[in-house]
């Protein structure tokens, strides 16, 4: 599990922008070169229309990037910031026909990240400090570092980023392994390094898993009142974490029973987009110097 809010590195993004904008541009913006002088120079902004927690800026920035070099941005509220429906985000000066061009691609990634920050705040509130709000693998094919940095920049935290740098033992795992304890066995005897996590869909298992030296046990869509009687039975032996069935509305319960994490799917295959736009606008320097 990583720590909150560690930053991108342009190596996430670069050649997925670069994809991105082959998808969109296709041969070449037809619109724009017919109705926007090629040397015209502009001012673009971008705009919160709903309640949002930033998320995307420098993926964004790469899009006008690849497109101008020479684009200046000026960030006015970075990644991780609560803001209200009119507040100006960040602005971008350079190439008029390029800033239209990269408009739609570099707002499918801010709205998308920041839909993702902004849902992942909404339960880090409703948690109010008493549980720890993860993420699961449930992403976007190939978007995966940028979802989850969107998690971290709305306050929660990244569970395995893969299948190699965390074990969990689920129920197909336990149920072709011939239950848990042997589950645990065979996963103790095959790699000693990494904490070994089991997933328990009931009280039965969860002593199973406890017995068999369990560092964490996943309670799967259990009800609350189990949920508390596991967590009881797991202190000082284990840690606990809550999935399944897991809603905004449900937060406050899930984080009185002593669970020390929730793992939300929702957080990445269900948020909405963000209400962003983008505004452009003639430079005061109308014509870029060649």
């Amino acid at each position: 599990m990583s720590a909150p809010f560690e930053p991108l590195a342009v190596d996430d993004y670069r050649d997925l922008v670069r994809r991105a904008l082959a998808e969109d541009v296709g041969r070449g913006d037809v619109t724009t070169a017919g109705t926007v002088d090629a040397g015209l120079r502009a001012r673009a902004v971008i705009l919160v229309k709903s309640r949002s927690v930033i998320a995307g800026l420098d993926v964004a920035c790469e899009v006008f990037r690849q497109l101008d070099p020479h684009v200046q941005m000026t960030v006015h509220r970075p990644d991780g910031s609560l803001c209200a429906p009119g507040t100006t985000v960040a602005e971008f000066v350079g190439s008029a026909a390029s800033l239209l061009t990269a408009e739609r691609t570099a707002l499918n990634f801010m709205q998308r990240l920041s839909g993702i920050a902004t849902l992942t705040r909404q339960f880090v509130d409703a948690a109010a400090g008493r549980i720890v709000v993860m993420d699961t693998r449930k992403t976007t094919p190939l978007m995966r570092g940028l979802e989850k940095y969107a998690v971290r920049a709305g306050g929660g935290v990244n569970h395995r980023f893969s299948l190699d740098d965390g074990i969990l033992i689920k129920d197909n795992h336990v149920r072709l392994a011939g239950g848990v304890r042997s589950a645990i066995e065979r996963m103790r005897s095959a790699n000693r390094h990494l904490p070994v996590e089991v997933e328990a869909q009931d009280l039965g298992e969860v002593d199973e898993a406890l017995d068999a030296g369990a560092d964490i046990i996943l309670l799967d869509n259990l009800s609350t009142a189990d949920i508390i009687e596991a967590v009881g039975r797991c202190r000082g032996k284990a840690r606990t974490e809550v999935s399944g069935g897991v809603t905004l509305a449900r937060m406050p319960e899930l984080a009185a029973t002593g669970a020390d994490y929730v793992s939300v799917g929702a957080l990445t295959h269900s948020a909405p987009a963000a209400d962003l736009s983008l505004e452009v606008e003639m430079d005061t320097a109308s014509r870029v110097v060649a």
